[in-house]
């Protein structure tokens, strides 16, 4: 086994193949010491997530050595899952003919398989599934499909998987699920976690009635009685603000869901974690209250009664019926008065934090909106009525909080990354020593930035392995890619260093055009 730095609060454990992997994440979480935040299988890896203030990374180091060499007999097998599966997927035919056998072998073969969950990823949820009783190849797809539907069950390589949710995919299509794969406000959210075992069970094709209506009851009116309400809110929550125009993208974001990437659930939260602290402080709210994150400004909002209202992070005019107030201070917006937040004139991101902190809903533990999983609240738009919880303390008397104008090179500092060795020597030296350029694909999934070419000396595919916010993926162009609070769990780009967390809020306010320096590469 290999141990990796992935930053300064995280380690990657690689091992020889996909079974030890589930050998050494079974004894991991079996007795996780204190400190130890999360646990992430992949393909040949387990990422290793811990908080140095509570453990030594040293002592992390121990624990997983120790781990590895711990009897394999003593780790229990999982809980046995049924997925129960109907073969009728569009690609059931062709993926047979590719395989040299019939339909009929095939769904007999999967369904005959016990399956493992190896590890999730790509959206929460969604399994990747290996079994020992599976030899064969599956080819992905040539190309992809820009929608699968939610339930889908399919194969690609050695794996087998079902898709909880709508999305983009290149998997083989073979059959469909009605099982809950992930159902973000249950108890359990996740269906197939890591370790459990899984058999599939046929079940005859369903036949819908003559009328068109539901065969389990539905009716042709299931669809119109089921539309999603108006923006969500938390139950008799009184109502704050009523927002007239949204800016560019407004989300709700709180502290977000740290500790849940084996289950395939990102970090999220505010992106600048800094700014909806102080904001809250500013209000009265506990420093993790939901607040309202703003992309580049345009925000107006209405008073539906008095309340005070923060707003930090990024540089703009901000107005209460067009007169002029100062950010970072507490402000009283009376009933009947508008918020104006103008457009960024320095920085990305601004966050609104408002007394009671946002009340809406939880989504696995946080009211955090997440972008790339569909967690959370839909972003803000015109009409949707802000509610708010109960204040944690009072307005403090602050008359002048300090801050600074977000500056248009951004520098942040690096930790190790785990896969420097596949680079050239002068990779590195080229990270730190150039100036890099924010390009237009920046969100809150991640940054691509503009500059010179990272070299490699290896260019072999990556198994897929843990990822973090702040690690430094570099794809085959060569240009770096910071992950931002809502990028995915685990990916198949190497990573050549991370950027501290510390310093990684830094990245919320820069924006396009905006320069990067890197120390410590």
């Amino acid at each position: 086994m290999t141990l990796r730095p992935m930053g300064e609060r995280a380690l990657l454990a690689e091992v020889d193949d996909l079974a030890r992997v589930l050998e050494l994440h079974a004894a991991l979480a079996a007795r996780p010491p204190a400190g130890i935040d999360d646990l992430v299988p992949a393909a040949r890896t387990v990422l290793v997530v811990f908080d140095p203030a509570r453990i030594a990374p040293a002592a992390v180091r121990r624990w997983v050595l120790s781990a590895a060499g711990a009897d394999r007999d003593a780790v229990p097998p999982g809980p046995l899952v049924g997925i129960p599966v109907r073969y009728d997927g569009a690609d059931l035919d062709e993926t047979a003919a590719l395989l040299g056998i019939r339909p009929v072998e095939l769904v007999a073969r999967h369904a005959a398989a016990e399956w493992t969950v190896a590890f999730t990823g790509f959206a929460p949820g969604f399994a990747y599934l290996v079994s020992d009783d599976w030899a064969l190849d599956v080819p992905r797809l040539a190309r992809p499909r820009t929608r699968v539907p939610a339930g889908a069950v399919g194969l690609a390589g050695e794996f087998a998987g079902a898709y909880p949710r709508e999305t983009p995919g290149g998997w083989r299509l073979i059959g469909t699920t009605d099982a809950p794969l992930f159902v973000p406000d249950a108890p359990e959210p996740v269906l197939l976690t890591p370790g459990a075992r899984v058999r599939f069970v046929p079940e005859p094709a369903r036949i819908s009635a003559a009328t068109g209506g539901d065969p389990a009851g539905g009716g042709p009116d299931a669809t119109e009685a089921s539309s999603p309400p108006g923006f969500p809110s938390a139950a008799h929550a009184p109502e704050a603000l009523r927002i007239l125009a949204p800016g560019a993208f407004a989300t709700v974001q709180d502290l977000g869901r740290p500790g849940r990437a084996a289950l395939g659930v990102a970090r999220s939260g505010a992106l600048d974690r800094a700014a909806l602290r102080v904001a809250n402080r500013l209000v009265g709210n506990a420093e993790s209250a939901a607040g309202v994150e703003i992309a580049l400004g345009g925000l107006r909002a209405v008073a539906e009664r008095d309340t005070w209202v923060a707003v930090t992070g990024a540089l703009a005019d901000l107005q209460i019926d067009g007169r002029a107030v100062d950010a970072y201070t507490p402000l009283l917006l009376p009933a009947g008065a508008e918020l104006s937040i103008g457009v960024a004139h320095a920085g990305a991101r601004f966050v609104l934090a408002v007394r009671g902190g946002v009340a809406v809903p939880e989504s696995l533990g946080s009211r955090a909106t997440d972008v790339l999983a569909s967690l959370g609240p839909p972003a803000l738009r015109a009409g949707d009525v802000l509610h708010v919880g109960e204040p944690e303390g009072p307005v403090p008397p602050v008359d002048v909080f300090p801050w600074s104008v977000p500056a248009a090179t951004v520098e942040v500092s690096l930790a190790p990354g785990p896969r420097a060795d596949w680079f050239v020597p002068a990779a590195l030296r080229t990270l730190g020593a150039a100036t890099w350029t924010v390009s237009g694909d920046a969100d809150r999934v991640g940054i691509r930035l503009d500059g010179p070419t990272l070299a490699r000396v290896r260019h072999d595919e990556l198994p897929s392995e843990g990822m973090r916010p702040g690690a430094i993926q570099v794809p085959p162009h060569g240009r770096p890619v910071i992950l931002l609070a809502d990028g995915p769990v685990t990916g198949g780009y190497p990573v050549i260093a991370v950027v501290t967390d510390a310093t990684l809020d830094r990245l919320a306010q820069a924006r396009p055009g905006d320069r990067v320096r890197f120390r410590g590469a």
